[in-house]
């Protein structure tokens, strides 16, 4: 009986085993990989991938590189605005910072929602450039930092960031796209204002000094 006994357990492990394996193969929706772990979700929005199986040929060529320039340059603003409003010196800049903060992550989500009703492929970060420009700030202190986002972000970055929306404004042909141009335009407008005059500008210093001549 014992001899019996030993026999059939290598038996009944491999049919255990066998119905196992069956049972995987046969589970619909596991979402196994090759590497044997669970499938990875549908990507999220911004990750660089289509979270939509929608068809991006329905978007002109030139609609669909606006909207991954303006993705890249918003994301920007975000990134360097959050560096901002933590690292700056002066709470004029700080606050200048976590509105340019709030308003691009509200236009940022906007244009997401468009880019995947047409299915179409955001960035997962800012061009290599920006990024760099992110890391060179970030070395910075005090008044040469305040003064490098002032003139760098809140006033070069929205004057090419309004040429790229005015371009957009005559060239984009989907609808949503335009509405998106017309509804944003004038909040960049304000930042660069807003930026402008602020001290560290250097705007309100040439125009005393042009006053006093």
């Amino acid at each position: 009986m014992k001899t019996t006994r030993v026999l059939a357990l290598p038996a009944l492990l491999a049919l255990a085993l066998g119905l196992g394996a069956a049972q995987a193969q046969s589970t619909p929706g596991t979402g196994t990989s090759a590497t044997g772990g669970q499938a990875a979700p549908m990507a999220q929005p911004g990750t660089g991938t289509r979270n939509l199986p929608v068809k991006a040929d329905k978007v002109a060529r030139g609609d669909r590189k606006f909207i991954e320039e303006a993705a890249g340059s918003g994301m920007f603003e975000v990134q360097i605005g959050q560096l901002a409003a933590a690292k700056a010196n002066d709470a004029n800049v700080k606050s200048f910072a976590s509105m340019l903060v709030d308003q691009h992550t509200a236009a940022n989500n906007e244009l997401i929602k468009i880019a995947n009703a047409k299915g179409v492929e955001l960035p997962a970060a800012p061009k290599r450039a920006l990024r760099r420009d992110i890391e060179k700030l970030g070395k910075k202190n005090g008044d040469e930092f305040d003064r490098d986002f002032v003139r760098n972000v809140g006033i070069k970055a929205h004057e090419k960031d309004i040429k790229l929306f005015e371009k957009a404004r005559k060239d984009v042909k989907d609808a949503d796209l335009k509405a998106f141009v017309e509804k944003t335009l004038p909040v960049l407008r304000e930042h660069l204002a807003a930026a402008e005059k602020l001290p560290q500008s250097g705007k309100n210093a040439a125009a005393m000094g042009a006053g006093q001549r």
